[in-house]
């Protein structure tokens, strides 16, 4: 369990960093899973002795860009895909 493995500022550190780092996710349906991945990836930074708030606020800022990114990319590409049938069924 996270509690047996961390003290107590290590895991409000890591609330407030999981917080910060969800404020700039794009409102989704998918945001629990992306919640998930942010966490995952602070507690990775937290098991690697990095436990100050500053530290694990950048490991989940990090792991929320790169969601983020890969959201507007599949976004990108559906709307390509819908223009190009629609493309179709003007012609």
């Amino acid at each position: 369990m996270i509690t047996d493995a961390f003290d107590r500022r290590t895991i409000a550190n890591m609330e407030v960093a999981l917080e910060r780092a969800c404020l700039i996710l794009p409102t989704c349906s998918e945001k629990h899973r992306a919640r998930r991945i942010i966490a995952g990836k602070i507690i990775e930074c937290a098991n690697r002795g990095e436990t100050s708030l500053s530290r694990l606020t950048e490991a989940g800022y990090a792991a929320a860009m790169q969601l983020s990114s890969s959201v507007q990319s599949v976004r990108k590409k559906e709307a390509a895909d819908q223009e190009f049938s629609m493309a179709r069924l003007i012609h």
